[in-house]
């Protein structure tokens, strides 16, 4: 896919820091229970952290008792879904559709009307009130 936002892996790496590098870029993991987004209930929005796109409302979050923030709905357009057949799996991931970062996956698992859980590392994103 084309995004709007284009910078080479070194520009990535010097804006983002080597922990939100390897989450965003090299599509990691950060650990469960240790982001600081997992159990926060503030109302406002979240945001891509590599571009400051805004992807999730703060309504659409809940506790999943997964270890990671989760969701049950973007903000339609704004998020990319991937097939991933990695770690033996198949999953769908989840990217930022303005810059292309990872942001984690989404599941049909959810327990809210939507039936969905986007499972998000903290380190993905940023909250603004």
């Amino acid at each position: 896919m084309a995004y709007k936002i284009h910078k080479t892996e070194e520009e990535w790496k010097a804006q983002l820091g080597l922990e939100k590098y390897k989450i965003l870029r090299q599509k990691g993991t950060e650990f469960p229970h240790t982001g600081q987004y997992n159990l926060h209930f503030e109302k406002g929005k979240y945001g891509c952290a590599a571009c400051g796109e805004v992807l999730f409302e703060s309504d659409s979050k809940f506790d999943a008792h997964c270890g990671w923030p989760s969701f049950d709905q973007s903000i339609p357009g704004k998020v990319e879904y991937i097939k991933d057949a990695s770690h033996g799996m198949i999953r769908t991931e989840i990217l930022c559709a303005t810059c292309g970062s990872h942001l984690g996956h989404v599941f049909d698992d959810g327990p809210t009307e939507t039936g969905v859980r986007y499972c998000v590392n903290s380190l993905s994103i940023d909250f603004k009130k």
